[in-house]
């Protein structure tokens, strides 16, 4: 999927989880795994919080058009 594929459906493994780098991932460890698609579906709506506030990731905020697919992973019903 590209990233301006708008109606595009979204899904965890192929087009989420590849936006979260180890460094990410590491770094939230101690909460929840980036790299485990129960994690990140649970916590989904709190992540999209934190991406849109520009807080997530730690050292600088995601690209309108990373930020625009998790979205859309969200809205469509996290699919794995």
């Amino acid at each position: 999927m590209s990233l301006d594929g708008k109606g595009d459906p979204v899904s965890y493994a192929a087009d989420v989880k590849p936006l979260f780098r180890e460094k990410d991932r590491t770094s939230m460890l101690r909460h929840f795994d980036l790299w485990s698609f129960h994690d990140v579906s649970e916590h989904a709506a709190a992540i999209l919080a934190e991406l849109e506030n520009g807080k997530m990731p730690c050292d600088g905020p995601w690209p309108a058009d990373r930020v625009a697919v998790f979205r859309r992973w969200v809205a469509q019903g996290t699919a794995a």
